[in-house]
């Protein structure tokens, strides 16, 4: 008997829906791509036609150029190619990011991109979709990648930043333009002091204003209404390029920095990186999380991509699972290649067999 061929397959351009031709997130210019957010490592040049989530739209045409040929749905809004019915749902990862579900001859597959599951404010929740076959992303696919609450993360931000007011020092805060810094915008006290935000990062404010995401009044440094004192009481946002830039040396010699990302939660990143504190805080799932999505979408198939693949595959086939590797060329825009390595590492020699 015949087996039935799977409906997203890997191919050197990316991951393919042979039924419907067309990709997702596909690394190669392709004619028909399906794109799950706004991220460089997701969203590329040169492909003849994009579908995405509406909220993408700006980013999107801010990053790819704005004449890109760009086709938009919103969350469960369905359309059908090449018999194939597609429609996009949330993930929670970042504005406009979307798991990308595929019903073809009584399948479905939903292709998840990156997501995360506790709500932020700054984007719909991630949407658990039930399906035969679930494609999931394992940034950080070990047991040892747990991530505070929301409630104890801003805590620590807004101690960290109230205490370096009160000393008349500004606190630099090293994140991600897209995603990170507009959930620590919508997250930190704003009465504590005025927020300055790099030039990389305000123009994807205005997309996030624009899509109706509250987020407090910002300032470049150059605006006149800060004076030398306002700075020394600021939150100052940057990406990580900034470091060490001429820009950085406007808030003065004893301005505290600190960093934001996932990979905080290895011993040794944050020395590496030459900052003086690191946040937990993640756009993507911890292993709770992904734990949590795989088993509420009911899928008795799961493919896996970027990140800790192996530990994640063998984990769900010992838990009962059908699972197995899909490779992809995604690099996560918070990556640290030496991070990755430190955190295998230090993980538990079996750590894939402690439970969730």
């Amino acid at each position: 008997m015949a087996t039935t061929p799977d409906l997203v397959i890997a191919r050197p351009e990316g991951l393919y829906c042979p039924a419907g031709d067309f990709f997702i997130d596909p690394w190669r210019p392709v004619e028909r791509a399906v794109i799950t957010h706004a991220h460089s490592d997701h969203a590329r040049t040169g492909h003849a036609h994009y579908l995405a989530h509406a909220d993408s739209a700006g980013t999107l045409r801010q990053r790819l150029g704005a004449g890109i040929n760009l086709q938009t749905l919103a969350y469960g809004e369905v359309i059908e190619h090449h018999g194939v019915r597609v429609s996009l749902h949330p993930a929670g990862h970042v504005l406009g990011s979307a798991q990308v579900r595929m019903e073809h001859g009584g399948r479905v597959w939903v292709a998840s991109g990156d997501y995360k599951i506790e709500p932020d404010g700054t984007c719909p929740a991630f949407e658990p979709v039930q399906c035969d076959t679930f494609i999931t992303e394992s940034t950080f696919g070990l047991p040892i990648y747990r991530w505070p609450t929301q409630a104890v993360l801003f805590d620590e931000i807004n101690g960290w930043w109230r205490a370096n007011a009160a000393e008349g020092r500004a606190s630099v805060l090293l994140c991600y333009a897209f995603g990170k810094a507009q959930r620590i915008l919508h997250g930190v006290d704003v009465s504590i002091g005025p927020i300055v935000v790099h030039g990389a990062v305000e123009p994807l404010n205005a997309v996030y204003r624009t899509a109706g995401v509250d987020l407090p009044p910002t300032f470049r440094v150059t605006d006149a209404a800060l004076d030398k004192a306002a700075l020394k009481r600021a939150l100052v946002l940057a990406p990580p390029s900034a470091q060490g830039t001429p820009w950085m040396k406007r808030f003065g010699a004893d301005a505290v920095d600190a960093f934001a990302s996932g990979w905080m939660q290895v011993r040794g990143t944050r020395r590496r990186r030459g900052v003086d504190r690191g946040f937990v805080m993640s756009d993507h799932a911890d292993w709770p999380g992904l734990m949590a999505a795989i088993k509420g979408t009911g899928a008795e198939h799961i493919r896996v991509t970027h990140g800790s693949v192996p530990v994640l595959v063998r984990w769900l086939n010992e838990n009962g699972l059908d699972a197995q590797a899909f490779d992809t060329e995604y690099g996560e825009e918070d990556v640290a290649d030496q991070a990755t390595s430190e955190a295998h590492k230090a993980a538990p020699e079996h750590a894939e067999d402690e439970g969730a």
